[in-house]
């Protein structure tokens, strides 16, 4: 489902910094599978490249904007894509009263043209560099597989993944197994385990013979 939001300053909170005037814009929010999330598309580009995950507030200090959705407190993960916010509210929260919180949030900083991230964090990148980490030790043997598995990824599964408001980080392959971490509002969404499982590992195990089960990292 898509809603069509206009934006205009009589109707939503005016930007903290000065502006001679204000140019209306369009925020446009989806539904996701998960139904604590709900995915914003600003109608302009949000990560240069890669994407970007804040699942706690000490993580969301990195960036203006992923901190003042999570001042709010009732957010537990957002999410950067390319073209696309996703926010996922704590237990208990109710939509109706949190999305106007953060439209107004959204829409101060995309008017108001702040930077996404503070200045010297790493920011272009797709998760933290801590958790960059593959889940299992894999075997140079495997090179060729493994490469396979990631242009899937790349090319088949990401994209759809994204049209969600997630994206999924490929944690490894060992003895049969990919692993594979969900991001944004596949992390947590109670169908993405049958996604996991009856959806990538089925493309995986078609393209690719070697692989016999995908596994969450």
């Amino acid at each position: 489902m898509k809603e069509m939001l206009w934006l205009a300053e009589e109707e939503w909170l005016v930007p903290s910094s000065p502006h001679s005037y204000i140019t209306p814009m369009f925020i446009e929010t989806e539904t996701t599978p998960n139904p604590a999330s709900l995915k914003f598309l600003p109608g302009r580009p949000v990560m240069g490249q890669g994407t970007r995950e804040f699942a706690t507030p000490e993580a969301a200090e990195a960036s203006p904007l992923a901190q003042a959705i999570f001042d709010t407190g009732e957010v537990v993960n957002v999410f950067f894509g390319g073209d696309f916010i996703s926010v996922t509210t704590a237990p208990g929260v109710n939509w109706s009263d949190l999305k106007p919180q953060v439209l107004s949030i959204l829409l101060d900083h995309f008017i108001s043209e702040a930077p996404l991230f503070v200045p010297g964090t790493a920011g272009g990148i797709s998760v933290p560099a801590e958790d960059d980490a593959l889940f299992v030790e894999e075997s140079e043997a495997d090179a060729d597989i493994v490469a396979q598995i990631n242009e899937l990824l790349e090319t088949r599964v990401r994209p759809a993944v994204a049209g969600d408001g997630g994206d999924i980080q490929y944690r490894g392959f060992k003895d049969g197994v990919v692993y594979l971490q969900m991001q944004g509002a596949c992390s947590g969404c109670p169908s993405s385990t049958a996604t996991l499982k009856h959806g990538i590992e089925g493309l995986l195990k078609h393209y690719v013979p070697e692989v016999v089960e995908v596994r969450a990292a």
